[in-house]
């Protein structure tokens, strides 16, 4: 039996599908409605260092003694990710090193298992059940279609001593509808935790001007007011970076989500001229100059997605990998301010290397070009502004420089407040975080 959301109500959104919108006001930083997942997975390289059943971080975590891979707070999340750790335990002993399933193999595996062990509706489905997920699975190509078939193969190596597999028709749409549907949990750096299914918070539709953000209280999706909301008004979270111009945009929503965006800030475009923003020079660059250079730094982010994505790929060193940021820097810096979005990419992909390098002045150096801009072209409360004080400020705190460290933190805490709740985890560690530096 469908359940009811207080002050939220399932409806049909105009040139969009369903959608959700509420019922009564809300205040910015109010929480409009919490998720249970219908079902998640622990991103294997947090294993150490989250518990898989609720992914609370913390130190002392007990092995499963039987792979000794997954780790849990007690006795009580173990016994409570069973069901969906016994799916792959075995597995993982039997093959070790070669057992590599993606997130979305392991997402449908579990996916499949709950629906063979499910009597009655799952609080995780209270407006929409997991069946009834878009898939659009007419709109897939060739190349996503062969990966879906490459992730069905790699389903029955894995799974197959433990599930019956329902046809190929309905796993193309399962894993079509995983990966339309599915949602990245990320912790306050923005750091990836895990995968999940979130039914009910999948009805949110997406603008490009969101009065919703997600976060999550460690499993668990928390959907927030970052705008004042009346009676009425739909409900809309961002399903990709907004750092980027409109046509960036939607390219990715296109790609990834079979639409194009009608929002004001896609009509009007009022923000791409900043965005885009071109170095002042005796000869201004041209029309085609700048092209050029839009298509290059296009393609370079597409290629350089994270440092470590990149040395994984090319074999990289670390000082490579800072070479390759420099040189991409140096090349679009000719045409592009500091403060092009294609230029804060590349500089954000720098500020991780030095991170991984252990050069934390150098991240500062390119953390600070970053976050000014950040302030100005993220909507309020993002997150992506949030981590980027959070991670200046421990990194001012690590070389003692405390009062800017102290500032950068309480600027991070004030948007987290909002986008988490005051009453977070994460919240309470950095209030002590602060309060230790006094």
């Amino acid at each position: 039996m469908k359940e009811n959301i207080e002050g939220i109500e399932r409806f049909v959104s105009p040139g969009k599908g369903r959608g959700l919108r509420v019922t009564k006001p809300f205040k910015v930083g109010e929480l409009l409605f919490a998720s249970l997942p219908y079902t998640y997975v622990l991103t294997a390289s947090e294993r150490g260092s989250n518990c898989e059943f609720c992914f609370t971080r913390k130190e002392g975590l007990a092995k499963c003694g039987k792979c000794k891979k997954a780790l849990y707070c007690n006795v009580k999340c173990q016994k409570g990710d069973w069901a969906m750790h016994k799916l792959e335990c075995g597995a993982m002993i039997a093959y070790g090193e070669n057992w590599c399933p993606s997130e979305s193999v392991r997402l449908v595996a579990r996916i499949i298992a709950k629906q063979k062990a499910q009597k009655e509706r799952s609080t995780s489905e209270k407006l929409l059940l997991i069946g009834e997920l878009e898939s659009h699975i007419d709109d897939v190509d060739n190349e996503k279609r062969e990966m879906n078939e490459g992730d069905i193969a790699s389903l029955h190596q894995f799974y197959s001593k433990n599930l019956d597999f329902p046809s190929k028709t309905a796993l193309l749409t399962l894993f079509s509808q995983v990966n339309c549907n599915g949602f990245t949990v990320e912790d306050e750096e923005l750091s990836k935790m895990g995968s999940a299914v979130y039914p009910d918070v999948a009805l949110v539709n997406h603008s490009c001007c969101p009065n919703v953000i997600v976060t999550y209280k460690g499993n668990v999706a928390e959907v927030r007011a970052v705008q004042d909301m009346t009676p009425g008004e739909e409900v809309f979270t961002s399903y990709i970076d907004l750092l980027y111009p409109t046509a960036d945009r939607n390219e990715r929503l296109r790609d990834a989500y079979y639409f194009t965006c009608d929002c004001k800030e896609c009509k009007t475009k009022s923000k791409d001229k900043l965005k885009l923003k071109v170095r002042k020079r005796n000869k201004p660059p041209g029309p085609e100059e700048i092209s050029s250079m839009m298509r290059y730094a296009r393609n370079t982010i597409k290629e350089f997605r994270s440092a470590k994505q990149i040395a994984d790929k090319y074999q990289k060193t670390p000082g490579e990998l800072m070479e390759m940021c420099q040189l991409s820097l140096d090349k679009m810096g000719e045409v592009f301010e500091d403060s092009n979005v294609y230029m804060l990419h590349m500089m954000y992909q720098a500020m991780g290397v030095c991170l991984y390098m252990g050069d934390w002045d150098e991240a500062i150096r390119y953390g600070e070009k970053v976050l000014k801009p950040y302030s100005i072209l993220y909507p309020p409360y993002s997150m992506n502004v949030a981590s980027m004080y959070l991670k200046l400020g421990r990194l001012y705190l690590g070389l003692e420089r405390k009062l800017s460290g102290i500032d950068a933190l309480k600027k991070a805490m004030a948007i987290m407040e909002v986008a988490h709740g005051k009453d977070h985890q994460y919240l309470i560690e950095l209030r002590k975080e602060i309060e230790m530096q006094k």
